[in-house]
């Protein structure tokens, strides 16, 4: 090998090579970064003294969470050389040895080691806390070995004159009676002698992060980064990707667009008229869609290419089905018709057959329904002046009069509704057989059309005439947001929560789309394109995130999900051509007969390429 700077000298294989103490890996970076005509490497002052500029206190403490994830893995060579060479602690000494000592189960110089720590503790009373913890466990694994009497002598003389948490102390008690490791376990709630690990975190909480880490510190913080990103992701609905090792930690996190359900996958025109409703059961295995030709249809949902295949038709509502509600058990559907409508249809719907008609008087009105947690009552009413509590027979168990009802929804306490009624507002209503309980939640300037409510019942959103769709914290009882884009008039329109989480908020519209909000956003993440006419309601699978679908006046249904490589790897085409009352659902997106239904340039698609037919805000 000849020298750089173009002597004829050489190393050989057995000659020693020195190399200054000081020369590192770093210095080699730092001292080596231009070009030099002898090409010999300059050697700064910090390489041949040993030392380095003063760390900060924030890369201090990065290489202390550094240093702790590495002696997690085992690297524990390489943390001792690192916090040599960075001057730093990965622990206080004094808490560190605690620590060895607690691990080893020495509790007489684990107690000695607290006391030295006793100083630096931010509160006082941390140290008794700390103590009881260490006395127990000594206590528990001396019974454990049935050495009852030493482990009575530790709860006479070392857990009851600290005087803290004394019904531990009597639990304790209890625990010297037991006649094996088992029973101690479970009377203990105690994971044995190899639970040390967990004690030491039960103390490390006692003791401030500058004297000992927290236990996966590192982790913790790029856990939080994470759950942060995927927080602020427009898109993010894959539940795949949650937390920490689900995404790569070298690039932000986001989501594709093409990831979420805003192609249109099926095309449903089994329907001979309008569409007014349509419901996805709360299995997710059924769609339910009611029209004005009087018919609800039930589809079966198929996970995997995420299209639905016609099962059932139910028929014989007289004033069409305007309006379904599903029992949380996904076995129930009771079918509502139009304001003039007195009838309300209860249909199982896992055998597809009528289990009652339920008609109280000619001149009531029942065009709005939902169920108790129950699945075993409901409430209906209309906006003739007053709604009901019946059960599965249709005999009213409770009423409530001289209320105008447009939108209903039951509490999971089984005893409280929510009504929205013609005076623009939402009450609770309280149906208890002792006594009968209102109350104001909503009040808006506008009519409310209509109204659903999130799974934990914390949230509503309301379509409001002339106003679109507003947000409200139900629990501070406050408009959270306003949501933009959406053309709300004085038809009754459907929006509903949806995605992962319920992140996302989906709404028809009387211009012919379909809006899609993040929860935390005003304006509209994405506008759906590819119905004629109104789309009346919007339906999110609540088991599978890529799934909604869209029911219009234009006599169809639309299932939309995921662009094609984001699917299931079972070819759409393939899967869906023998369905019934389907379109194909291969590339293109608008089927020839629907086409011919009205002008071919309101349709919003491109029929040719297998665009998604959505007008996204990017």
């Amino acid at each position: 090998m000849q020298k750089s700077n173009g002597s004829s000298g050489g190393v050989g294989r057995g000659d020693e090579i020195t190399v200054p103490s000081a020369f590192t890996i770093e210095g080699m970076v730092d001292g080596c970064g231009g070009s030099h005509s002898n090409g010999e490497c300059p050697v700064s002052d910090e390489m041949l003294t040993g030392r380095r500029q003063a760390l900060s206190k924030t890369n201090k403490e990065i290489l202390r969470l550094i240093g702790q994830y590495l002696d997690s893995l085992g690297f524990t060579r390489t943390v001792t050389l690192l916090m040599e060479e960075s001057d730093c602690q990965l622990d206080h000494p004094s808490a560190a040895e605690f620590k060895r000592y607690v691990l080893k189960g020495d509790w007489a110089a684990a107690d000695r080691a607290l006391s030295t720590l006793a100083p630096l503790l931010e509160n006082p009373e941390s140290i008794t806390a700390m103590r009881f913890l260490l006395f127990e466990q000594k206590c528990l694994e001396l019974i454990d070995r049935d050495q009852r009497v030493e482990a009575l002598k530790v709860l006479q003389n070392e857990l009851t004159p600290l005087r803290h948490r004394v019904d531990r102390v009597h639990k304790l008690a209890s625990c010297l009676m037991v006649p094996d490791h088992a029973a101690l376990m479970k009377e203990a709630n105690w994971c044995g002698k190899g639970s040390r690990e967990q004690l030491m975190n039960l103390l490390r909480d006692h003791l401030p992060p500058s004297i000992m880490l927290p236990p996966d510190r590192l982790k913790t913080l790029l856990s939080q980064a994470v759950d942060r990103q995927i927080e602020m992701c427009l898109f993010h609905n894959n539940p795949a990707l949650h937390g920490l090792g689900s995404c790569s930690l070298l690039h932000d996190h986001t989501c594709s667009r093409e990831d979420f359900p805003t192609e249109t996958i099926q095309l449903l025109s089994d329907h001979i008229d309008e569409v007014w409703y349509c419901a996805f059961s709360p299995n997710g295995k059924t769609l339910a869609t009611g029209s004005k030709d009087s018919n609800v249809i039930l589809w079966d949902v198929d996970p995997e290419t995420l299209t639905v295949r016609k099962r059932k038709t139910l028929s014989r509502h007289t004033h069409g089905a305007a309006f379904m509600a599903w029992s949380p058990n996904s076995k129930w559907l009771l079918v509502c018709g139009q304001d003039d409508c007195s009838d309300i249809w209860l249909w199982d719907a896992e055998k597809g057959e009528l289990k009652q008609k339920i008609s109280h008087a000619s001149e009531d009105s029942l065009t709005v329904a939902s169920f108790h947690r129950c699945s075993t009552k409901f409430v209906c009413g209309g906006v003739k002046g007053q709604f009901s509590q019946c059960d599965l027979e249709g005999t009213i168990l409770d009423s409530w009069d001289g209320v105008r009802v447009r939108g209903l929804w039951c509490k999971d306490d089984g005893k409280t509704v929510y009504a929205s009624d013609t005076h623009h507002r939402i009450r609770g209503y309280v149906l208890d057989d002792m006594q009968q309980i209102d109350y104001n939640l909503i009040q808006e300037d506008h009519p409310i059309m209509s109204f659903s409510v999130s799974s934990d019942g914390k949230t509503a959103i309301l379509n409001v005439s002339t106003q679109g769709v507003h947000v409200w914290n139900l629990e501070t009882r406050t408009l959270l947001r306003k949501f933009t884009g959406v053309t709300q008039g004085y038809y009754t329109i459907y929006s509903c929560f949806g995605g992962l989480h319920e992140s996302f908020v989906a709404s028809g519209s009387e211009d012919k789309k379909v809006y899609i909000w993040h929860i935390k956003h005003d304006q509209p993440i994405a506008v759906l394109s590819g119905h004629l006419r109104t789309v009346n309601c919007v339906s999110w699978n609540p088991k599978h995130p890529g799934m909604l679908a869209s029911a219009s006046d234009d006599g169809t249904v639309r299932i939309w999900g995921p662009a094609k490589e984001f699917r299931a790897t079972k070819a759409l085409g393939e899967s869906s051509t023998s369905m019934s009352g389907s379109a194909s659902t291969g590339d293109v997106n608008v089927p020839l007969q629907i086409m011919s239904n009205g002008d071919a340039d309101d349709v919003g698609v491109n029929r040719l390429s297998g665009s998604s037919g959505v007008d996204a805000l990017r």
